[in-house]
């Protein structure tokens, strides 16, 4: 702050920092907020557009543009918190990227185009994949035409790729098909597939005739970048400020570009290029790195390296992790614990870790924390077979973000439903929805040609009459035991003949070893680090059958106690299972990383720098308490762990948090006041200023104020 640029905006129940008053007063084009994990990103964002209200710009002309409904939600109450007033924010225009560009199309198509669900999106792609199939089959080499759930899934989730690339509209003139889909870097039968898919969408007179997920923003991206005179259809605005700058994909920034395009438009936007993890979904950290300074060489960069997250002893470990500045000015001591496991067999491993979590939760709830506060983050989800199983032995609750249990797995589901038809005991699965599923994955790894509409009175009619199981499998395999479904008949008779003292495990492993099930997950899942994930999966599941020492009978009848002790939980108390990456953007007092090893986290097959990001989004979730569960012998653990050097940051995160301690005094800060209209000018004489950001008079901090004493807020 400086006398020829004062501050105008004062925020309720917040001295800013230095940082965050230079992002305040910021009178450049184009600023980008360089930030930490737990940076305040959002309510600095907020002071800039409390600033602007202040200096006179209509709410109705600022913009704020965010990535997720939950995002937007937390933009309008970091708003509230400053003390905005409710009735200004609603005049503001905060949007997530797809809302926005759904309100610009609006003025730009005669009609609007249907959203259509996920339901009636298979159907279009199951419809695109007979196009292709009728065009190309016998033209084109290495076509995989497949019509499984996973198949569809895993197109829609290429296509999306796609489409935040903008990739569909490189120029691919003089280049073959097999040359294009590798230059993009996706199966050729996807490419295809999108193609047909988007020939449908459009219809024959190039007029949207239907919209899915993130279709808006492909659209106003798309018309941006053909036709540059969309731009006139923008409404115009005199701030756009953007968060999680992190998450930019090609689509969402040209749209930005568009916006910045306008005269008199300042735009501030935050990130932090170490928590770019989705890369698949287009998201780069270039965007932040060069790409707005490429087209605007003005762009000033301000950084905020204080987390208000968790202590100097967090910050320092993280800072000392990435490289980078990373400060603390709070008075607490995050604790960073680490607890290791170790045994020759890796089998034997995952139970000793497992009970390490198990460990960890049980001191936090002796220290009577809530469970609810620790998440117990995993770098994927096969890990979770013996975290589950030992935490239902342990009788603690648990829930998941995103990520289902592992027994709602497609290759756990499977296997469930080859011992529910050895065993004929489908019945013993209560939920009818998980029968379902069930059913689902037979025919999903039964790899059986289905027309979807005869497939839906199969997985109907078996889930409400568990006993027609029976019927199914004899129609749909035993009748044409040939190939691969011979060898699912061979496994069904091989557990049907078994000894009921047999151990799980055995008749799992030979099951799997007959069916060659491995391979199997390879043709269902192209990409081969989603065929390891399964692989480790049952692998996991194998063990956990080893683990228990039952037969293949009690084993299935321990399986139904655990989904009911999974699905009957509806406590709040429960402790948060999932995988870090859909962690991102919460925070929890009680942080858990479990099989901190090699091999694991990193994982060798992903990219090295997004596992450094992962693992940097996982460890920078914590707030109170961090703890690390890696192995006893040093050379198999992480190597992440040794890069945050956690002895020499220790050393001096204690002078910090002792420093911080000493200086934890209460800031003086204004005085609002509760002020009728008719008294404005009195106030106004006596020395009371007027926030036109939060509609409320107020009084400098070490101004007298004994003369405002009617007006001073009743405690």
């Amino acid at each position: 702050m400086n006398n020829t640029n004062p501050v105008r905006f004062t925020p309720h129940g917040l001295i800013p920092t230095e940082e965050q008053l230079a992002i305040q007063l910021s009178q450049r084009k184009v600023t980008l907020i360089e930030a930490n994990a737990g940076a305040a990103k959002t309510t600095t964002l907020a002071l800039r557009i409390g600033e602007a209200i202040a200096r006179g710009l209509p709410p109705e002309k600022i913009l704020a543009l965010t990535f997720t409904p939950e995002a937007k939600d937390v933009m309008k109450t970091r708003l509230l918190d400053l003390g905005i007033p409710q009735a200004t924010i609603a005049l503001l225009r905060v949007h997530t990227f797809e809302e926005f560009a759904e309100t610009v199309l609006r003025n730009l198509e005669e009609d609007i185009p249907p959203h259509i669900s996920e339901k009636d999106q298979k159907l279009v792609v199951l419809e695109a994949i007979r196009r292709v199939s009728q065009h190309y089959l016998g033209q084109v080499d290495f076509l995989d035409i497949r019509t499984h759930n996973i198949a569809i899934s895993q197109f829609i989730a290429c296509q999306l790729q796609l489409k935040a690339t903008l990739s569909l509209e490189i120029d691919v003139q003089d280049m073959g098909l097999e040359e294009i889909a590798r230059q993009l870097d996706v199966p050729l039968t996807d490419y295809l597939t999108t193609l047909e898919y988007e020939n449908i969408r459009l219809g024959n007179s190039d007029e949207i005739l239907f919209r899915g997920a993130f279709d808006a923003t492909y659209d106003l991206a798309r018309n941006l970048v053909l036709n540059p005179e969309t731009q006139n259809a923008l409404p115009h605005f005199g701030l756009v400020v953007c968060d999680e700058l992190h998450d930019l994909n090609e689509a969402s920034f040209q749209i930005l570009v568009a916006l910045l395009g306008m005269d008199k438009l300042y735009f501030v936007g935050a990130g932090d290029k170490d928590q770019v993890i989705y890369s698949k979904l287009g998201a780069d950290a270039m965007f932040l790195r060069h790409r707005f300074n490429d087209l605007f060489p003005g762009t000033v960069r301000l950084p905020l390296t204080m987390t208000y997250r968790h202590g100097p002893h967090l910050a320092y470990a993280t800072g000392e992790f990435k490289n980078k500045k990373v400060d603390s000015n709070l008075p607490l001591h995050t604790e960073i614990k680490q607890l290791h496991y170790g045994a020759n067999d890796s089998a034997e491993n995952d139970s000793s870790c497992a009970d390490r979590v198990v460990d960890a939760i049980n001191k936090w709830k002796s220290e009577k924390y809530p469970l609810d506060t620790c998440a117990i983050l995993l770098r994927d989800r096969h890990q979770a077979i013996a975290i589950e199983n030992a935490l239902v032995h342990a009788k603690i609750g648990y829930r998941t973000l995103s990520m289902q249990s592992y027994l709602q797995c497609d290759e756990i589901l499977f296997l469930r439903g080859m011992i529910a038809i050895a065993l004929d005991n489908l019945s013993t699965v209560k939920s009818m929805a998980v029968r379902k599923e069930i059913i689902d994955s037979l025919i999903l790894f039964g790899e059986l040609e289905y027309v979807p509409a005869e497939m839906g009175y199969d997985i109907r009619d078996v889930s409400e009459v568990p006993s027609l199981l029976r019927g199914f499998f004899s129609g749909r395999f035993e009748r044409d035991a040939t190939g691969k479904k011979a060898a699912i008949v061979d496994a069904v008779n091989y557990m049907k003949e078994l000894p009921p003292v047999t151990s799980a495990a055995i008749a799992l492993a030979e099951v799997c070893n007959r069916m060659d099930l491995k391979a199997v997950a390879k043709r269902i899942y192209i990409n081969p680090y989603d065929a390891a994930i399964v692989s480790k999966s049952i692998d996991g599941f194998i063990e956990a059958a080893q683990q228990s020492k039952k037969s293949l009978r009690e084993f299935s009848e321990w399986i139904t106690l655990v989904d009911s002790f999974f699905t009957s939980r509806k406590s709040k108390d429960l402790v948060v299972l999932d995988c870090v990456t859909n962690a991102k953007g919460k925070e929890f007092n009680h942080v858990i990383l479990p099989f901190l090893e090699n091999g694991e986290f990193p994982n060798l097959m992903k990219d090295h720098k997004e596992e450094e990001n992962l693992f940097y989004v996982g460890i920078t979730r914590a707030q109170l308490r961090l703890t690390l569960i890696s192995p006893s012998d040093g050379n198999n653990r992480s190597a992440f762990i040794q890069r945050m050097a956690l002895p020499s940051s220790k050393t001096q995160a204690d002078a910090a948090v002792e420093q911080n301690q000493s200086r934890a005094i209460v800031q003086p800060t204004r005085i609002d006041l509760a002020v009728a209209y008719a008294d404005r000018d009195i106030v106004k004489a006596l020395g009371a200023q007027w926030d036109v950001a939060r509609k409320v008079w107020w009084v400098k901090p070490g101004l007298d104020i004994a003369p405002f004493k009617q007006w001073l807020p009743k405690k």
